[in-house]
């Protein structure tokens, strides 16, 4: 798939398939998420690749909208060293991480992390060091159904030169 058909279709995907993805899949798009543009390329995003079922189980239990992280073959935890730019470089990663996934033909879903009450549980439970923060959770897998969400139009969000 092309990299603006990837971009203009993806979407956040909720129901998947009981259909394992290949773990070198999860690699590659965890390796896309690694390759993301970071403020003075400081590189602080680490990952953590949960596809053990009773692991996926307790981190779909601990997120408050993320019940469905279950159902998906494989979630991505993002997490950041505390650094300056550790949101945003995190938010690039994440990102890259989704666009992977459709370029994969996977379906995939953002489920906030960062500064969530929850996330110093999932930290804990993941046994990170504590100067690394969980960013997001992504649920990945193949798609149940077609997701569909309505977007605004390009007319409706772009100004030109001023508002």
């Amino acid at each position: 798939m092309d990299a603006l058909e990837v971009l203009k279709t993806r979407r956040s995907v909720r129901k998947y398939l009981n259909k394992e993805v290949d773990p070198e899949i999860i690699r590659d798009i965890v390796d896309c998420g690694r390759l993301a543009a970071s403020g003075r390329n400081v590189q602080p995003c680490r990952f953590i690749a949960v596809t053990d079922p009773e692991r996926k189980r307790k981190v779909s239990q601990i997120t408050e909208y993320g019940k469905f992280i279950n159902d998906a073959s494989a979630c991505i935890l993002v997490f950041a060293e505390e650094t300056k730019y550790m949101i945003e470089d995190g938010s690039a990663a994440t990102q890259n991480i989704l666009l992977a996934a459709k370029a994969h033909g996977l379906g995939s879903c953002w489920v906030a992390g960062h500064k969530k009450e929850y996330a110093k549980e999932i930290e804990s439970y993941m046994g990170v060091p504590e100067n690394v923060k969980l960013i997001a959770c992504v649920a990945v897998g193949y798609e149940d159904g077609n997701a569909q969400t309505k977007k605004l139009a390009l007319s409706e969000v772009l100004h030109w030169d001023r508002w």
